[in-house]
Order: C-alpha cells, then sequence, then structure tokens
C-alpha cells in the first residue's frame, strides 16, 4: 500500500498552522486528514475530568501532570500520525514541536514515511498580537516556544504567515506536492539528528 504524505506544520501557537489546515481540509484536490496535537490533549483532558465526576475538585500543579502525561500524549500523537500515513492517508500534521526530545521523536517515528516539512513562520510582535485578539491563549506561549521552534532552519517550504493569508499558504503547499519536488528537509535532518540540550 502506498503510504500517504505528512504534511508537517511547524510553528509556534498562533502562528497560523490550524487556519492552514483548515484551508488544506477544504480543497478539493488532495484529500487530507488533520491531526492536531490540541485535540489530543483536548480529548485526554475529557477523559480524565469524566472519570472524575464524582470526586471533589482535585488541585494539581499543571507542571506535575505536564511532566507525567505530556511526552506520553505526544508519543501517540506520533504513533497515530505514522498509522494514518501506512493506511494510506495524507495527514497534516498540526503541532508545536517545542523541544529537541520531541523533534528526535518525530524524526525516528516519521523517518521511513514521506514528510513535507514546512515551516510557518511569524515574528514575535505579530504573534502577541494574534494571541491577544484570539483570547483563548496565554499571552506569552508563542513566545516561550519562539526560539526554540524555530531553531530548526531547513524546510522543505517556509510560508510567512505576515505576508500570506491561509488560502495563499495551502495554495503553496498543493503548488508543491503537486510539483513533483522531492520532500528531502526531513530526511536531511533524521540523518544528523537534533542536539539534546
Amino acid at each position: 500500500m502506498k503510504q500517504g504524505l505528512i504534511v508537517l506544520l511547524n510553528g509556534t501557537s498562533s502562528s497560523g498552522k490550524t487556519s492552514i489546515s483548515t484551508e488544506l481540509i477544504h480543497q478539493k484536490e488532495i484529500h487530507f486528514h488533520h491531526l492536531s496535537i490540541d485535540d489530543f490533549f483536548h480529548n485526554y483532558n475529557n477523559f480524565v475530568n469524566n472519570k472524575l465526576l464524582d470526586e471533589p475538585p482535585i488541585e494539581l500543579d499543571h507542571q506535575v501532570v505536564s511532566q507525567i502525561v505530556d511526552d506520553s500524549i505526544f508519543s501517540v500523537y506520533h504513533s497515530t500520525v505514522k498509522l494514518f500515513s501506512e493506511m494510506g492517508l495524507n495527514v497534516i500534521v498540526d503541532t508545536v514541536i517545542d523541544n529537541d526530545n520531541r523533534f528526535n521523536e518525530c524524526l525516528d517515528v516519521f523517518s521511513d514515511q514521506p514528510v513535507l516539512f514546512v515551516g510557518v513562520l511569524c515574528s514575535e510582535e505579530e504573534l502577541i498580537r494574534r494571541e491577544q485578539l484570539r483570547g483563548d491563549r496565554n499571552i506569552g506561549l508563542a513566545t516561550s516556544q519562539f526560539d526554540q521552534v524555530y531553531r530548526v532552519k531547513e524546510y522543505d517550504l517556509e510560508l510567512n504567515t505576515e505576508q500570506l493569508n491561509p488560502t495563499e499558504c495551502a495554495e503553496a503547499i498543493l503548488g508543491f506536492i503537486k510539483s513533483g519536488k522531492e520532500y528531502s528537509a526531513f530526511r536531511r535532518l533524521s540523518e544528523r539528528k537534533v542536539d539534546v540540550s
């Protein structure tokens, strides 16, 4: 069975990944499935909350919870993306790769998959403005991710979401796919791995 294409969108929170994903889902040329890390965390949180309906509210330190479950949820997410690709389904990966361990896990898990690695770029000033407009993100989240997420400088395609709207970004991705150009950035990165700091 032919593997499905993985379109891996790398960008901070509020950089425009989900808006681009929505445009890709609605176009008619290539069928995609959208897998967002936010959905995985939301579903996990709902699962836990539903199991604790009869319990009094429990105060937990978010950092403690994060240390216990975050990496495991990311691993299940990455494995699910690979499963979709192995089933021949094209997948849009809407995630934040904010540390070296997660990036290296992506490199390992997706090493045998066709991956179009897309940098979704945006300035810190614009990210702050977008966070304030959205109202559903902690102010400063994107800037706290900025240096780590954008330290990767090698992409198959870079999209500046201050210059291009989501439709134009989706068209650029489709154009790259239809051009027949090789998806090589991810493979080159996986050959040398990212240093874990």
